[in-house]
């Protein structure tokens, strides 16, 4: 059998503006990108070719995104997979990561949002293409995974618990692996709510891309770390410890963290 070619994304929507656009945007960039309008013809595809990304809606025809995902980790391709919903529901973005999407994007998107995501799933399929396993040890992939007792949810974010009914959150070592150095930081003042699996802050870096970063829990802000907004580089020094982000009052941590991913699980 010949071997496969290697593209850049495979965009699966049953929404032709939606493949257009993704075309579009991946042709300035000069991105090869090929278009499937159900999960089951984009199982053609990948017995064709390999990607670097997919992007795919959930809500479809005859096999929609979730069922998509299962049938990548069935086939054991770790490919990297981005979500996409105009049925923009925390439930649908808690679904989508847990299931294996390294992110989610909410339709509609613009041109900045979807630039951002492409160029961190690219680089996350640079970061972790000698994959065996959904997330392995980082040591073989140029990453640090997230310590014991650490959950995750996605790729992006991860949640300790501290103890007396408050929890610290902050970004992956991965996730700094797939952004540039880091300009800016948008955060929620204390006393903010945040919700599981929704914006938790905002991430500016030197390539002029904006990264929105998701919160593994519900609860109200307690305090956010002041020492990373003098000095960016504790993020990327040390994520797990002195870069954390936010100290959070969870509302329902014994609920919530079923649907996140233990730390655990990164180390086969």
């Amino acid at each position: 059998m010949a071997e496969k070619q290697l593209k850049d994304i495979l965009v699966i929507d049953d929404e032709q503006v939606i493949l257009d656009s993704i075309i579009k945007i991946g042709k300035l960039d000069g991105l090869t990108v090929d278009p499937a309008d159900n999960g089951k013809n984009a199982l053609d595809f990948l017995e064709q070719s390999d990607y670097r990304l997919i992007i795919s809606d959930i809500m479809m025809p005859v096999m929609d995104g979730f069922a998509l995902l299962e049938e990548l980790a069935a086939r054991n391709l770790y490919i990297p997979v981005v979500m996409t919903t105009g049925y923009s529901t925390i439930e649908n973005a808690v679904n989508s990561l847990y299931k294996g999407a390294i992110d989610f994007i909410p339709k509609p998107f613009s041109i900045e949002e979807i630039s951002s995501v492409v160029a961190r799933g690219l680089k996350y399929y640079d970061v972790t293409q000698n994959r065996t396993s959904p997330l392995n040890d980082g040591d073989a992939s140029g990453f640090v995974p997230c310590p014991d007792k650490y959950y995750r949810i996605g790729y992006s974010s991860w949640v300790y618990y501290a103890g007396k009914k408050s929890v610290v959150v902050g970004v992956t070592d991965l996730f700094n692996k797939t952004i540039d150095t880091i300009r800016k930081i948008d955060l929620i003042e204390t006393g903010g709510q945040v919700s599981q699996a929704g914006l938790a802050l905002k991430i500016e870096t030197e390539n002029d891309l904006v990264h929105q970063i998701y919160s593994p829990v519900s609860g109200k802000i307690l305090a956010y770390n002041e020492k990373v907004l003098s000095d960016f580089s504790l993020i990327e020094k040390d994520p797990y410890f002195e870069g954390w982000i936010y100290q959070i009052e969870p509302d329902d941590f014994e609920n919530e963290i079923k649907n996140l991913i233990p730390s655990s699980t990164d180390r086969v």
